[in-house]
């Protein structure tokens, strides 16, 4: 039986979802904004996020939230342990160009950490969802990271975010070292489905930095539950996953086993020195 939490945000997730392929047909007649160099935002991510918000806002009046597009809005109380963190479409890139690959994403992270997570991909009706201790399931069937022993054949995922291109070279130095040994990257636009399809082992592991909570809380989650590793460029933790941690940082997903050798790859390289 699915926690109280999860059924709250499988609820608000679905109603995220709902805006998002109402509005994909009209994609034309969307405003959309330039919130950074090379990256975008329209109104259906705000449209998105005003229904979770109303959903939670509604149950959990003394929760904060933290959204990528409104911030951070305190409770009614002025302080709070627990924070929604909501992603209400990851993904927009793809989205606003007619490319079918997108999703809602929504943790509740207590103390910085994320302790529920819920991914939601509307088009392909598959709910990813996952609790502290509890594993990780799609479509409420458990799921698991892939088993692979080593990089030889291995898919990675990872992603070129606007706020890193500074970082570019590095990166594409890393990929092609990684290309002697793995069989393929791949460039998917969504931080948070990449993460699920390592959590059910879709793809072997995953790489990325210029990511902020809302992209990755739930998923990060979700491999977690689903028997992989998380950390950043040097094996260290990831950081507060709230509003104490907004800041942009770097991940690597997998199993225990190919999430050590691609962090290997990326220290000999010298990308995970640019961070430095």
């Amino acid at each position: 039986m699915q926690k109280p939490a999860i059924n709250l945000m499988v609820k608000a997730a679905r109603s995220a979802g709902n805006v998002l392929l109402r509005h994909m047909h009209k994609l034309d007649a969307l405003n959309v904004v330039e919130k950074d160099r090379m990256d975008f935002a329209s109104e259906v991510d705000e449209l998105a996020e005003k229904e979770i918000i109303k959903e939670f806002r509604r149950a959990t009046p003394d929760y904060a939230i933290l959204g990528e597009e409104g911030g951070l809005l305190s409770p009614k109380s002025g302080t709070a342990r627990s924070t929604w963190v909501i992603d209400p479409l990851d993904g927009t890139s793809n989205y606003l160009r007619g490319i079918p690959h997108f999703c809602v994403s929504i943790a509740l992270v207590e103390n910085g950490e994320p302790v529920h997570g819920v991914i939601f991909d509307p088009l392909r009706n598959e709910l990813f969802t996952a609790s502290r201790g509890s594993g990780a399931t799609l479509n409420d069937k458990r799921i698991r990271v892939a088993d692979r022993k080593d990089l030889d054949g291995a898919m990675v995922l990872t992603g070129f975010p606007p706020r890193e291109r500074k970082r570019a070279s590095a990166q594409l130095t890393t990929l092609d070292t990684l290309f002697t040994e793995i069989q393929d990257i791949r460039i998917s636009g969504s931080a948070a489905l990449d993460l699920a399809y390592v959590a059910c082992g879709r793809a072997d592991a995953y790489f990325e930095a210029g990511i902020k909570p809302w992209d990755i809380a739930a998923g990060a989650l979700m491999v977690r539950e689903a028997g992989g590793k998380v950390s950043d460029f040097r094996d260290r933790s990831t950081g507060p996953m709230d509003s104490r941690g907004i800041n942009p940082r770097p991940l690597i997903a997998g199993n225990l086993k190919v999430a050590g050798l691609l962090q290997q790859r990326i220290l000999n390289t010298g990308y995970a020195a640019t961070f430095d």
